[in-house]
């Protein structure tokens, strides 16, 4: 087995751990939430500030990643939702799920870890040029779509917008990217004491957050609506990376951040477009089988897409 048919195994095998672990019953899914909690609050955002406060940013453009990467999102989720409504009949607020699920990658408790695990430091700094406007641009996206689609209630829209900006605010993952940088401008060396225990938490983010995922996955599972979900995920792990290997090619990015850019578009969507879904009301079903079905044709997806960029880009 090659190197990097191993990493990937790995990543997956560890989803598919926390999967089985929470089938088993061995870990309630309070554990699972806990875990995810942790990751996210504590782990993956001193991953994120040990990245953004040692990396050099020099060689990548961060205007042509973003526009590599956010036309193929843009894209993806316009014919996601185009599906959504054309093809399956649901109205223009599920429509707008089908969107979020079609074009909303995982790129914190699946992306982290697996540029980690791919590409090392180097590939972590490349993603978390995109983690740092990612949720911002595609959580305001979906808030004012919601806000056009209901226009009758367009002081909940406000007050959704408004709770999710305070969300924003205080998000764990853009306080340890802010923090990153404001520690880089400082020029100040970390002390030592500091350096071992950011390296301790930082070391067991991508694992923690791969195990975490899979236990949380559980919670999920395949319900109606199958064929939509199918759909949907095959949109996002084949047509966005497509769209972003031409994009990247396109406007000629440095070869590790066009791969970087292809396999965080080949990325299954996250729990993000559930929470929406559940929060508006609609969509639940869709989005539950989206994020399902999408992990577990990730696998072997993501690889293909990997292997690709690998080819074209060196």
């Amino acid at each position: 087995m090659s190197a990097l048919a191993e990493t990937i195994g790995f990543i997956f095998g560890l989803v598919a751990l926390g999967y089985l672990t929470g089938l088993a019953g061995v870990l309630r899914d309070e554990a699972g939430e806990a875990l995810t909690d942790f990751a996210t609050t504590i782990a993956l955002p001193v991953l994120l500030f040990r990245t953004v406060s040692t990396s050099e940013f020099g060689h990548v453009a961060p205007w042509t990643l973003w526009a590599a990467y956010f036309t193929a999102a843009a894209a993806s989720w316009a014919l996601g939702q185009f599906v959504t409504a054309r093809v399956f009949g649901r109205d223009r607020r599920a429509a707008i799920i089908g969107g979020i699920a079609a074009g909303f990658s995982n790129l914190v408790l699946l992306g982290l870890p697996f540029m980690q695990g791919v590409f090392g430091h180097d590939g972590v700094s490349v993603l978390s040029l995109l983690v740092a406007v990612h949720m911002p641009i595609m959580l305001g996206v979906s808030v004012l779509l919601f806000a056009l689609a209901d226009k009758e209630s367009g002081s909940t829209a406000a007050a959704e917008a408004l709770q999710f900006l305070k969300a924003l605010a205080g998000n764990p993952l853009i306080i340890g990217i802010v923090l990153g940088l404001a520690w880089r401008l400082t020029g100040l060396a970390m002390p030592a004491l500091g350096t071992r225990m950011i390296d301790t938490f930082a070391s067991v983010a991508g694992p923690l957050a791969l195990f975490a995922m899979g236990l949380g996955l559980r919670r999920f599972g395949v319900t109606a609506n199958f064929a939509p979900g199918l759909v949907l995920s095959l949109i996002k792990l084949t047509f966005m990376p497509a769209v972003a290997l031409g994009m990247a090619l396109l406007l000629g990015l440095p070869p590790l951040a066009a791969k970087v850019v292809v396999v965080a578009a080949g990325l299954p969507v996250g729990v993000n477009p559930y929470l929406f879904a559940t929060r508006f009301g609609t969509g639940q079903a869709l989005s539950s089988n989206a994020l399902t079905i999408g992990t577990v044709l990730a696998a072997a997806t993501t690889a293909m897409w990997l292997a690709i960029a690998e080819r074209v880009f060196g």
